[in-house]
């Protein structure tokens, strides 16, 4: 044991009338919602990067955090995973998430990053086996170091690409040994600054190659997790080739990869897309591809990707309704990929917001599942689209226009407008929030 959370014992379900900052006053694990233990609809995770690798910094300033574990020897990443693994057991985290830089110090070399990376998931496997904490997921950053200046599967030197491709072979490999269920890929610079150096076919081109490749080797290996896709819009590149997920799904179409990968989608990035959290998710499952969510928040007013714990209950209730329509996770999860704010010190304050975080995704969940279950909003929604019910209304959609054009001329067809009650389903939907 370290002594980083000195004090601080595994935080307990307490219920309203907790009187500790450090309890759960709605997250029950075991509380069974919709006929489900709430843990096992929540699924949350820890990431790694946020909690444990992150110093402190923002566009205007750097380190604040100073954390022990701190530096580029393997003893100190060491470290770092003994303190995370004794933070997920005071949190009951049933899961946590990792890039392979987050974990392993960079090497002189690609060999030598990648041993330092094999030698850190044997610790990690280690670790596992006294505690209940699994891999949701797994990743290569391909973003932060200098190489990737110009993206990683779309870079105009194959030199680069092919150091990517490399390296996303060995952290599938380390996420498949761990028993990861899914395998994340975020192309934080796969986009270009200005077209006047860039050529969009052949980049597209690359990204789909590299895309089919990694499918490839994921049925090569036997993993049965789930590829996702995480969409982002902007920030860093000016332009993102993954920028939401209606983008996404068309790069899919294009490369005939629309039913091997799916969409890790992270409320963040869903508001800088110009989207709502709920639009995505809808969408994501209307299409067939949904797979797991970044929980976070951003503010609202500022102009970049702030990465806060979540506190709005009504606004993770409406994300929450659309995961329940969509069947629940199955391998995914709620992954809370949020950061302590840069005056947030005290290793407390790292409890603190996973506890806060995971209560409003409690409270949500619970909001979400009972209006589901009340049916009202359902019945709503399925009696505006009634009249397509009716079978000749169904056969317009496989007849053509001069058909209809003859239906609507013999039976006098002259539609009035109906109201789509959008205030009072409003008004239900904040009966249960």
């Amino acid at each position: 044991m370290t002594d980083f959370f000195n004090g601080i014992t595994p935080i307990k379900y307490e219920g309203l009338d907790a009187s500790s900052d450090l309890a759960f006053r709605h997250y029950n694990p075991d509380e069974i919602v919709m006929g489900k233990r709430m843990a096992d609809h929540l699924r949350f995770a820890v990431a790694y990067w946020h909690s444990f690798a992150w110093p402190g910094g923002d566009p205007f300033g750097g380190q604040t955090f100073e954390r022990p574990w701190f530096g580029d020897t393997m003893d100190l990443a060491k470290l770092k995973a003994d303190v995370a693994f004794e933070m997920f057991d005071i949190l009951g985290a049933p899961f946590f998430c990792f890039h392979d830089a987050d974990v392993r110090p960079e090497g002189a070399d690609f060999a030598e990053n990648t041993r330092n990376l094999e030698e850190i998931v044997d610790y990690f496997a280690q670790k596992m086996e006294s505690s209940e904490t699994r891999l949701l997921w797994g990743t290569a950053n391909l973003f932060s170091h200098r190489r990737f200046m110009s993206g990683a599967a779309t870079n105009p030197d194959p030199e680069v690409f092919a150091w990517s491709a490399a390296t996303v072979k060995t952290c599938m490999d380390a996420t498949h040994k761990l028993g990861g269920e899914n395998y994340v890929l975020w192309g934080g610079r796969e986009g270009y600054e200005t077209l006047l150096n860039t050529d969009l076919t052949r980049e597209a081109e690359q990204a789909g190659a590299f895309l089919s490749m990694v499918v490839d080797y994921k049925h090569k290996i036997g993993f049965k997790g789930a590829i996702l896709i995480e969409p982002k819009p902007q920030e860093p590149s000016k332009h993102q080739y993954d920028y939401d997920v209606a983008t996404v799904y068309g790069f899919l179409k294009r490369f005939g990869l629309e039913n091997e990968v799916k969409v890790n989608i992270e409320q963040g990035h869903a508001i800088l897309a110009g989207h709502s959290f709920e639009h995505e998710l809808a969408l994501a499952a209307s299409l067939g591809i949904f797979g797991s969510i970044d929980m976070n928040r951003n503010d609202y007013q500022s102009g970049w990707d702030t990465d806060q714990f979540p506190d709005n209950v009504p606004e993770m209730a409406r994300a929450y309704y659309e995961v329940l329509k969509a069947g629940g996770f199955t391998t995914g999860g709620t992954n809370f990929d949020a950061k302590l704010r840069r005056q947030s010190l005290d290793p407390e304050d790292l409890i603190a917001a996973h506890v806060g975080a995971m209560d409003v995704c409690a409270r949500a969940l619970k909001a979400a599942a009972a209006l589901l279950e009340d049916g009202a909003l359902e019945e709503a929604r399925n009696a505006r689209y009634a009249g397509w019910d009716a079978p000749e209304n169904r056969a317009m959609l496989t007849s053509d226009l001069a058909a209809i054009e003859a239906r609507v001329r013999s039976q006098g067809i002259n539609p009035a407008p109906r109201s789509g009650r959008q205030e009072r389903l409003e008004n239900l939907w904040n009966r249960f929030v």
